[in-house]
């Protein structure tokens, strides 16, 4: 469980009498103040109403009704209103934002539908499955006490355990079954694999004795530049699940002895001749560990690594920053900034390897985002010190 709800109690009234358990929530939601019990009985319609109202419901029926009820809180949250949110000529950032704070919106309605497990785990209603080895996967040992959660959440947490197991294939790693990457929950999926297609075919520097990974996430990166014949390479995260993650991958692909993790903010001490980092791609703020992979509040982490890549590159190095140029067609950073920022680091654009998205967003239509992300490239930007 994380650290910031180990000492924050749900409290309600049932039957009469005061009842409390530890609150859980991943994006750091306070605990509900209104708290109302509900089961069978009760419709999607005064389900939606009640939660609109800022009322939490904590679940006592069947399991399965439950998660029939949550998808009809959702279509009723997707509803399209009379009106059209935006107008069409409205800017892309302005899109964006209304986007943001429709997806938000959805979160807290389906949010508030809620689910006790036991003191160990155990989800005492009917027809609930057995989920304490997923919730020990994602929330550590059981603490002793009753715990509520979203339903949502919860779900979250079982498709993580699922993605868990069977792992994601990276064509970039090599044949089956020694190229899966197995993602920890709230640790960011590399579904989006073509990235990975623009590190396994950029050109190495001809010291291969050392490589930096920045963030390292599930350790793919890492992994990769391993199995590309990279002697060392040094991965940093400041995620304790990332690590646990990234550890436990490369002793599956049985590269450990060539990686080594440092829990640090950004750069290891020293130099090296490659430094790679895949930053979140998107300036906004995320609500949850996942989203953080993809949200950076005011580019943080890129300007971060653009402005400290310089003192960190060896003689002759370079620095590889693999990055979505989504916010750019979102209005949200410009090319000149990014390019200002660069030249800011000490650094010069060595040269630039380009890939189009391949994932179902990329395509869709209904996507609110869908202008935006059809332009969408992903860059693997080599870069080098000016001095």
């Amino acid at each position: 469980m994380t650290d910031a709800n180990r000492d924050t109690l749900l409290q309600w009234t049932e039957a009469d009498v005061p009842r409390s358990a530890r609150w859980q929530s991943e994006a750091g939601w306070p605990a509900p103040a209104r708290v109302q019990i509900a089961d069978d009985q009760l419709s999607a319609d005064a389900a939606y109403r009640l939660a609109c109202e800022g009322a939490a419901l904590l679940w006592r029926g069947d399991f399965h009704n439950a998660r029939q009820l949550l998808q009809a809180l959702g279509r009723r949250v997707d509803r399209k209103p009379r009106k059209s949110a935006a107008p069409a000529s409205a800017a892309p950032a302005d899109l964006f934002y209304r986007y943001r704070q429709a997806q938000g919106r959805r979160a807290r309605v389906l949010g508030l539908l809620l689910i006790e497990l036991s003191p160990d785990y155990v989800i005492a209603l009917r027809r609930a499955p057995d989920l304490r080895q997923a919730c020990m996967e994602a929330w550590g040992p059981p603490t002793g006490a009753p715990v509520v959660v979203a339903l949502r959440e919860l779900m979250g947490l079982v498709g993580a355990h699922e993605w868990r197991k069977k792992g994601v294939e990276i064509p970039a790693l090599g044949s089956p079954p020694a190229n899966r990457i197995h993602p920890h929950y709230g640790v960011f999926s590399p579904v989006r694999g073509e990235y990975l297609d623009l590190v396994a075919r950029a050109p190495l520097p001809a010291d291969r004795s050392l490589a930096f990974d920045i963030g390292t996430g599930t350790g793919v990166i890492a992994a990769l530049l391993a199995r590309r014949g990279i002697a060392h390479v040094v991965a940093t995260d400041t995620n304790e699940r990332a690590l646990t993650c990234a550890r436990d991958n490369l002793a599956r692909l049985g590269v450990q002895d060539r990686v080594q993790l440092q829990a640090v903010d950004l750069f290891p001490s020293g130099q090296a001749p490659l430094v790679v980092c895949n930053p979140p791609w998107v300036p906004a703020r995320g609500q949850s560990a996942l989203e953080r992979a993809v949200y950076d509040p005011d580019s943080q982490m890129l300007r971060g690594f653009l402005s400290g890549l310089a003192a960190h590159l060896a003689p002759g190095g370079e620095g590889w920053l693999i990055l979505s140029d989504l916010a750019e067609h979102l209005g949200l950073r410009t090319r000149d900034t990014l390019l200002g920022w660069i030249a800011a680091g000490g650094l010069a654009v060595h040269g630039r390897l380009d890939i189009a998205p391949r994932h179902p967003k990329a395509t869709d239509p209904d996507d609110p985002l869908a202008a935006a992300r059809a332009r969408e490239v992903t860059s693997l930007w080599r870069l080098v010190r000016t001095d």
